[in-house]
């Protein structure tokens, strides 16, 4: 059908074919070196998440006597106790901030072996992008929650509460997610229906 309307139309009026210089799915194409990025990424992040859970129990035990960090501004700065409720607090917020950005990174690492094996609408990537869209909503509501708890309790005038401006970005990306998991969604039920027709 495409074929036959493709003569009808004059070629000087044919929009020209544009082919990409490179495979976009597949073995050897953008799609595993985007895979291997999020392998080396994951393994990062997987230590720093390890280390901030070594800082989380190594501050339950450790001594805080004369800690202070001193926060420089325009004022001239604010210098404030470390107390190891303070602290624990800082490690126990970025040891989940980083574990729910493994969790995300390892999603991505599944969906993107689907890629490169040419075959990216299947089922289990639906509920890969799912928790993905769960995980960074979670991520996005803890980081504004903890601000907002650090701004007001825990070290006052050193931190600034975020505004609701702060949270644009971070909902558009979460429902961005949530569509690009509908669109697998529908890419599988076609791909499942073109299974049972043939």
């Amino acid at each position: 059908m495409a074929n036959r309307l493709s003569k009808l139309i004059p070629s000087r009026l044919r929009a020209p074919a544009v082919g990409l210089p490179f495979r976009a799915m597949g073995h050897g194409s953008v799609a595993s070196l985007l895979k291997i990025a999020l392998d080396v990424a994951y393994v990062l992040l997987a230590l720093l998440t390890l280390v901030t859970l070594v800082g989380l129990v190594a501050f339950l035990f450790i001594p805080d006597d004369n800690l202070n960090l001193t926060v420089s501004n325009t004022d001239g700065g604010v210098q404030q106790a470390l107390t190891r409720p303070l602290i624990v607090f800082g490690f126990g917020v970025f040891s989940a901030w980083f574990g729910g950005f493994l969790l995300i990174l390892r999603q991505l690492r599944q969906i993107f072996r689907t890629l490169t094996q040419g075959d990216p609408f299947q089922p289990e990537n639906v509920r890969r992008l799912r928790l993905i869209g769960v995980t960074l909503a979670v991520v996005t509501a803890g980081v504004w929650i903890a601000q907002g708890v650090v701004a007001a309790r825990l070290a006052p005038g050193v931190l600034d509460r975020q505004g609701v401006g702060a949270l644009l970005t971070p909902v558009f990306s979460v429902l961005v997610v949530f569509v690009l998991a509908e669109v697998f969604r529908e890419g599988a039920r076609l791909r499942r229906e073109s299974d049972l027709t043939i």
